[in-house]
């Protein structure tokens, strides 16, 4: 049930990162003076649809049989062009006169915003997506910069969203888990919270011992505040014997009966599925800040932008020189480089390795937990979406811009050419990532 819930939340947390990285796509769009035909929430198959009135700026509900007509063509991903050739091509005067209307309400003048069925992200359709079309208030025919502001728009929503949730965090409190993690020294209160016990398992040394969900393991042994690796170390030296632990039992909200106790329990021997028979939820260091909250916000965006990318080039390095060992006639430089390329793959987690392993494990671990993957996931989209390949938008910006620089056209068959390439190899890339994901959970 706890993965099941992850799972759930995963895919929540992941389509509204993509819902804002798109929203700010759409406001930089209508600011620059770009049309939207569309804004969608999740994808096709549509599950409800409004359109705005350009006249009255009211909302409407869209039929489902508006859906399907051929002038609402450019609502679900047409250009004027195609809307235009299939309403030339209906075969009756009678579908003619409605698809001129339907077209003239829904693409030319309206606005539409959908909720889709497809849960995985959303989207910002804008009219004339082609860096040749020359139509007023396409994105074709937008200035150099606007594009520039529009295609970068949705990287910085996303880098927003993470300095929001990070200020947020250095607030109610920290999670340390980046080495050297950026914090005001001076501005800094530190917290360390025990090993708590999250599940005791049935007639195990642990519960004929005493312990309870919620327990507080303040002591292993000699270990003070030990952490989850040093308590299944200490089991492991015991292991047959009787071992000693403190722990903090929390009394009632509100009653400050908080209770230590020494627990005694003979764990299981080598040959057992568990020594003492609980599961853990790790010690944690939690960092508080007052008034340099929005500073350490902002400095651990950076840093972890700053990491993302170093991570990303060291992995595209292994791969690269792992790829080229392989050329090599001493056998130790091939074994050397297949270890990178496994490096390289254990490394990197897709979809699948997010939704199914990272977010229930950090959903158990609390909101606190969550919070803090949301805005490392926001950042790392941030980033990926930076890169120069042109299926995304650092790469289209590259594109446009080469284009520019050598003073020559960029026509739609080139531009839909190139980015077509770029964004089967990009799948490529998830699906092969997918693939390794599903592999790791029958290791």
């Amino acid at each position: 049930m706890e993965t099941f819930i992850g799972v759930i939340v995963g895919f929540l947390v992941l389509m509204l990162l993509v819902v804002l990285h798109e929203f700010g796509h759409f406001l930089a769009a209508r600011r620059n003076g770009v049309r939207v035909l569309e804004f969608g929430i999740g994808f096709y198959p549509r599950a409800v649809a409004w359109v705005k009135d350009p006249t009255t700026h009211k909302w409407r509900r869209l039929k489902r049989s508006e859906w399907q007509k051929p002038g609402a063509a450019k609502a679900v991903g047409f250009d004027s062009a195609e809307a235009e050739n299939r309403a030339k091509a209906s075969s009756t005067k009678r579908t003619s006169v409605t698809v001129k209307k339907a077209r003239h309400k829904l693409v030319e003048d309206g606005m539409i915003f959908s909720l889709n069925w497809l849960p995985i992200g959303g989207f910002c359709q804008m009219d004339g997506e082609t860096a040749s079309d020359v139509r007023p208030g396409t994105f074709g025919a937008a200035s150099f910069w606007s594009k520039t502001k529009i295609l970068f728009a949705g990287v910085a929503m996303n880098w927003l969203a993470a300095f929001i949730i990070l200020t947020v965090l250095a607030w109610t409190g920290m999670p340390s888990f980046i080495d050297n993690q950026f914090t005001v020294a001076s501005d800094t209160r530190v917290d360390v919270r025990p090993v708590e016990v999250a599940r005791v398992v049935e007639d195990s040394p642990a519960a004929k011992a005493g312990f309870r969900e919620g327990d507080q393991i303040i002591r292993a042994g000699d270990i003070e505040m030990p952490t989850s690796k040093q308590i299944n170390e200490y089991n492991t030296e015991r292991t047959g014997k009787e071992a000693v632990y403190k722990v903090l039992r929390p009394g009632e909200p509100g009653c400050n009966c908080d209770q230590d106790m020494e627990l005694v329990a003979t764990l299981n021997g080598d040959d057992a599925e568990y020594k003492l028979g609980i599961s853990m939820q790790s010690a944690q260091t939690l960092q508080y800040s007052t008034w340099s909250a929005p500073i350490v916000g902002a400095g651990l965006t950076l840093q972890m932008t700053g990491e993302t990318f170093k991570g990303t080039a060291e992995l595209i390095g292994k791969l690269i020189s792992g790829a080229f060992s392989q050329l090599s006639f001493d056998g130790e430089v091939r074994e050397n480089g297949r270890e990178a390329i496994s490096e390289v793959g254990d490394s990197v987690s897709g979809p699948v390795g997010i939704v199914g392993v990272l977010f229930p494990s950090f959903t158990a671990a609390g909101p606190t937990n969550l919070a803090f993957l949301a805005a490392v996931i926001s950042i790392s989209l941030a980033c990926m979406n930076v890169l120069p390949i042109p299926a995304l938008d650092g790469g289209r910006w590259l594109l446009i811009a080469i284009f520019k620089l050598r003073r020559k056209k960029l026509t739609r068959e080139i531009e839909e050419k190139i980015v077509a390439r770029a964004f089967v190899a990009l799948l490529a890339m998830i699906v092969l990532v997918t693939i390794l994901d599903i592999t790791r959970f029958f290791r």
